[in-house]
């Protein structure tokens, strides 16, 4: 048996990318079409977790907070964006994989709800919370919002450690 290919760190960054993208976009619509399937209508489907979560099934035509409505092909253009800039970002910079699966997390939430905007015109949202006064949301929504944040935290901590190597070099 012949020796296995390496794989540079850079190939394991871009693998890891779109295969964190792919499945958090994949469970974005998953969930998406398990609603449109228990709820073909819009409304209220029932609780999820007593206290803190209900099912509700609306269709958004904006983004998060119902910003922008009727400015779907904006939403598109800009989650092909993120999608571009995260994987060049990706692809020309030594980041760490935390860093990598996080910015993922970023652009499979947007891909998912890219897909809802290009295929029904609308995004399905189904999470809303019943301890707060807040927009009902989905999967990708949250990918996009934990990934944001997890990958500016990842971010700030990287290029620190970046600065800290480069002072010892000199």
């Amino acid at each position: 048996m012949g020796e296995m290919p390496r794989v540079s760190r850079r190939g394991v960054r871009i693998m890891s990318y779109w295969l964190a993208a792919g499945l958090a976009a994949l469970l974005d619509q998953a969930t998406k079409a398990a609603i449109r399937v228990l709820s073909p209508e819009v409304g209220r489907i029932g609780t999820l977790i007593p206290g803190l979560f209900d099912l509700y099934h609306v269709e958004n035509s904006g983004a998060a907070f119902s910003i922008g409505e009727g400015a779907g092909i904006l939403f598109v253009v800009i989650a092909v964006a993120v999608i571009g800039l995260t994987f060049a970002f990706v692809c020309t910079q030594d980041v760490p994989l935390s860093l990598t699966i996080s910015l993922a997390c970023v652009a499979g939430g947007g891909a998912g709800n890219m897909v809802d905007r290009l295929a029904n015109g609308t995004v399905t949202d189904f999470i809303a919370t019943t301890f707060m006064n807040f927009p009902v949301f989905n999967v990708a929504d949250m990918f996009v919002t934990c990934g944001a944040v997890l990958s500016f935290l990842l971010y700030v901590r990287w290029e620190k450690k970046r600065e800290q190597e480069e002072v010892a070099r000199v």
